[in-house]
């Protein structure tokens, strides 16, 4: 994916690494969404990722959708490429963790709480600001309730407040808030904490959370141990972790 203008993507170690990268303010628009789509589809396929970190370069995250690609003749198209785009961040198999630093508004902050886990800056300042232009956030709208619940969420929406990352994690969808300057190292020690596992336990392990949400208890009961003796204990991997355990080693994973 050399031809990448909004975003850069490195792979290393398992590890995938999203730049978002339009001057000034990585505002999204159908051209970015588009290159984040293809990303975020090849590195779905790719059975070797462990996780998934989507940073932002300049002075912000991301600051919203451009506002032009709402008018009536573009805004069909937005639409379609915006759900995609966080379609796809929503069903990558593996953890995915947006480190935000400045401005996560908008569009913008959707793209974010779209991740599994977000970690913060103190400098972060989140907000969904689309009803002081006449619109509400649609994904925002299905999300944040699960995440700080629907009177919060109602407020987000209703206001467009801007909130401090502490706020951000005191309500819940923020993961962890630190100094901008331990951003980095803060984010990389859970992606390290992350590589040692095995690819394919790390993708079963995530499944086990997303795919019994919302069920009842008795449902949601069954279907997680179904998981865990039908398809986790026939793994190699998950043999192989008990071997190694069993023999004071480190596991050496194979993927299957």
């Amino acid at each position: 994916m050399s031809d990448l203008k909004y975003i850069k993507l490195e792979t290393s170690g398992g590890v995938a690494r999203v730049a978002l990268a339009r001057p000034k303010h990585n505002v999204l628009n159908i051209d970015m969404m588009k290159e984040l789509i293809s990303a975020l589809e090849t590195l779905k396929a790719d059975r070797e990722i462990k996780c998934v970190v989507i940073s932002g370069e300049g002075p912000s995250w991301c600051a919203g959708v451009e506002v032009a690609d709402h008018r009536p003749g573009q805004v069909d198209a937005m639409i379609a490429t915006f759900n995609r785009m966080l379609e796809l961040i929503e069903d990558q198999e593996v953890p995915t963790i947006a480190v935000v630093h400045g401005a996560c508004l908008g569009g913008g902050m959707e793209a974010a709480i779209a991740c599994d886990i977000i970690v913060a800056g103190k400098s972060a300042v989140f907000g969904q600001p689309e009803i002081k232009l006449g619109f509400f956030p649609p994904y925002a709208a299905i999300r944040l309730p699960h995440l700080v619940g629907p009177a919060k969420t109602i407020e987000i929406c209703t206001t467009g407040k801007r909130y401090l990352a502490e706020d951000a994690k005191d309500m819940g969808f923020v993961t962890y808030c630190v100094d901008d300057s331990r951003l980095a190292e803060t984010a990389g020690t859970l992606v390290k904490e992350i590589q040692f596992g095995s690819p394919l336990i790390i993708r079963l392990n995530k499944r086990a959370v997303k795919q019994h949400m919302g069920l009842a208890f008795p449902a949601a009961l069954k279907g997680v141990s179904d998981l865990f003796l039908n398809t986790l204990m026939k793994t190699a991997d998950t043999l192989e972790g008990i071997a190694s355990f069993e023999e004071k080693r480190k596991p050496v994973w194979k993927n299957i």
